[in-house]
């Protein structure tokens, strides 16, 4: 009767936990949502930044005209004259999102428009995310670590600054799809289900349609299996984690038309592959294994041994042959970057110039993740006890994200899930054994271990890492055994696990106790940490990326100005110019020119072509007649400067120039950086040097200026302009 009861006690407590669980994850959904709509409460609902104008524009053209019009669309506004295949060109998954959840609204007679649509995908995908990262954690460490982790995601600033409302990149839904990637792949290791090993490779594919990031899933993965077998963890599991991936993802992968054979191609693909050779060899191995005797098996070994060195040895050479003749040996100019650092500044400007592929400061870490950078060597230590398959796959991704966040400040936005589980997984272990500490000392209730507090996904990951032993020992029986003998063993193998399980739990319970006054202290020590944690995140949220790039804003005595001057120069070519003009600018403002002031540009944010991207920049630094006839030869009527001197702007083109002059003189090499520097320094006072006071980019800027305060004083670069006064005699300023 008492066991009956007790029975029913527990059922009850499961099931309110799990009821209480489900609404703690509204809740979190509910807060990432709502923390991302500062833009749109402090500003309005715009489309932020660059590159998001583009998807806009794309998103638009799919609702218009319909998905077989969208992989066909050679889009001529772009790129003039050689214009761009958008279809073939562009990761579809973030396009193909929005223009779903649009159609499914109209459809129920929700008549949002594309706009609004397209504002709010990231906040909603953001709510996404958090789930994803619960289901993950909880697979690691049960289901405390994976509410505290969801929390954290939700409101983590790195992760805000790609996905507030208005940021409408691919990294809006790219890293939902990264998280349940990863999700799916421990839950298959854990299960050995070929269930959710299928809806692995289906979420690879959508990662792989959203961004070009899929290359870290793919990489990453092939590491932790070769790990998993260098460390004697193979399994039957391990396999139908990885094998179904490879095969089915790739597939599904090269259907992606801006993927293509790059799928199997390129050297960033190639370590899947070779682990996908290495699994073979290690399941063939202990196939055998269980069918021959020891004797027989030594043979069998180094058959199989020999032949599989000369598979991978052909395997490699084949590869190595395939890239060779590429001058990157297969790798793209992004991969070399972040494999070395110092390879974009040497070879590729273009890459260079782009300020999110710059190195982080360390400034930049306490901004983006903020304490969980104090709290991730702990979470990373509780991984260790103890090590699963699951756990030591956190591991690796923590420790591969930090490496490729100090190379690129943009994967910060990689490191934040990490930081997010490690730090779920440290505050979860530490509330566990503070409260238990407590509980035992005052009320001498000897508390749930970690065991009894219902964190079953970590307990399975435990017991399966230990049924790989007995696989081991069935793998040497000579005889296959029957189902009955099977379960059998099976119900052998769970008592053992049973009475490991009982035997640590009471060791934990003796090892995991500390003093009242230390448990209370260090309870209040991390609610007040959690507390400046979640300040921090909402500050970052209110004030430091709501902000859209494409309205300015500034405060002084008088109060709060704002400056819509993007969005008044996009209106007048949309209404002063004719639809078949040409427009030239730097790279940076195509997207935006295209889909604001629906005009044809020269080059934008996509920078496929360095060739003409370099004729740009070799204009804007040659004198006025050279420039005049560079851009009359591309047709080009009217010439986009952004010019900060005047209000304190800092990212305008003067600021930008230098990489004008790198990216131009890389291709045509009569520009050249030293003609544009006095004694190594960047000027444009009167110690600047003769091309730099003579060059299109600074009589554009500068032009009239003198006459706003009678001095010329450039409140950006702090300093007088060394020429005032000068007159334009192939260009006029439009009015």
């Amino acid at each position: 009767m008492a066991a009956v009861d007790k029975a029913s006690e527990t059922t009850l407590r499961n099931a309110f936990g799990n009821v209480l669980s489900f609404f703690i994850l509204l809740l979190i959904g509910v807060l990432a949502f709502s923390i991302r709509l500062f833009s749109v409460i402090k500003y309005e609902s715009v489309i932020h930044e660059f590159d998001p104008y583009f998807n806009y524009r794309v998103t638009q053209f799919l609702t218009k005209n319909g998905i077989y019009d969208f992989w066909n669309w050679f889009d001529d506004r772009t790129w003039y004259p050689l214009g761009r295949v958008i279809g073939g060109t562009v990761y579809p998954g973030l396009t193909l999102t929005a223009g779903t959840i649009w159609w499914l609204l109209n459809s129920l007679n929700i008549p949002l428009s594309v706009e609004t649509v397209c504002v709010f995908t990231a906040p909603i995908f953001s709510a996404f995310a958090s789930w994803a990262t619960y289901l993950l954690t909880k697979e690691v460490k049960g289901t405390g670590a994976g509410l505290t982790a969801a929390v954290l995601l939700a409101m983590v600033p790195s992760y805000i600054s790609r996905s507030v409302a208005g940021s409408y990149d691919n990294e809006a839904v790219a890293i939902f799809a990264l998280i349940f990637t990863f999700y799916l792949y421990i839950k298959t290791l854990n299960t050995g289900s070929l269930f959710y090993a299928t809806l692995n490779a289906v979420a690879y594919f959508y990662m792989v349609c959203s961004w070009g990031g899929y290359t870290f899933i793919i990489n990453l993965i092939p590491m932790h299996v070769l790990l998993c077998i260098v460390t004697g963890r193979y399994s039957s599991r391990l396999y139908i984690a990885y094998a179904p991936l490879v095969v089915l993802g790739t597939l599904l992968a090269a259907l992606v038309p801006v993927v293509g054979f790059n799928a199997v191609m390129t050297s960033e693909h190639f370590a899947s592959f070779l682990v996908f050779i290495v699994i073979h060899v290690v399941a063939l191995v202990h196939y055998i294994k269980g069918v021959l005797s020891a004797k027989m098996f030594k043979v069998a070994v180094t058959l199989v041994v020999s032949v599989g060195l000369v598979v991978c040895i052909a395997a490699v050479a084949v590869l190595v042959a395939l890239v060779a003749s590429s001058p990157t040996k297969g790798w793209s100019g992004r991969s070399l970057s972040l494999l070395d650092p110092t390879y974009a500044s040497k070879y590729i400007p273009i890459i260079a110039s782009v300020s999110e592929h710059q190195p982080p400061t360390w400034p930049s870490y306490f901004m983006d993740i903020n304490v969980l950078a104090f709290l991730v060597p702990a979470g990373i230590i509780s991984c260790f006890l103890p090590l699963s398959d699951a756990s030591s796959f956190v591991i690796l991704y923590i420790v591969t994200s930090v490496y490729f966040s100090g190379v690129m400040v943009r994967l910060m936005l990689v490191l934040a899930p990490a930081a997010c589980i490690m730090s779920g997984i440290a505050l979860s272990q530490s509330f566990d054994v503070f409260t238990r500490s407590i509980k035992f000392q005052l009320f001498g209730v000897p508390g749930n271990s970690k065991v009894d507090a219902g964190d079953t996904s970590s307990d399975s990951s435990v017991a399966e890492n230990d049924g790989a032993k007995p696989d081991k020992r069935e793998d040497t029986l000579k005889e296959r055994p029957s189902r009955k003998n099977k379960k059998k063993e099976k119900e052998q193998v769970e008592k053992i696990h049973v009475d490991k399980t009982s035997i640590k739990s009471k060791k934990e319970k003796k090892l995991l106790v500390l003093p009242v006054e230390a448990s209370l202290i260090a309870l209040i020590l991390l609610v007040f940490l959690g507390a400046f944690y979640v300040v921090h995140c909402v500050w970052a949220a209110a004030e430091a990326y709501s902000a859209p790039s494409i309205v300015l804003t500034s405060y002084s005595n008088d109060g709060l100005h704002v400056f819509d001057d993007f969005r008044e120069a996009y209106g007048w070519l949309s209404h002063n110019t004719d639809v078949d003009d040409k427009v030239a600018s730097w790279w940076d403002y195509g997207y935006q020119t295209t889909a604001m002031a629906n005009r044809t540009v020269i080059v934008d944010n996509n920078t496929w072509n360095n060739t003409h991207i370099a004729t740009v920049g070799t204009a804007m630094s040659s004198p006025e007649k050279a420039a005049w006839e560079i851009f009359n030869s591309l047709d080009v009527k009217y010439v986009l400067v952004v010019f900060g001197g005047l209000v304190g702007y800092p990212s305008d083109d003067i600021n930008k120039f230098l990489w004008m002059v790198r990216i131009g003189g890389g291709v045509f090499p009569h520009i050249k950086e030293p003609d544009y520097l006095r004694d190594g320094q960047y000027r444009i006072d009167s110690q600047a040097t003769p091309t730099m006071l003579n060059c299109l980019m600074y009589k554009l800027s500068y032009y009239r200026f003198v006459e706003t305060d009678g001095k010329g004083f450039d409140r950006v670069r702090r300093t007088e302009i060394g020429k005032k006064y000068f007159k334009l005699t192939h260009f006029e300023e439009v009015r």
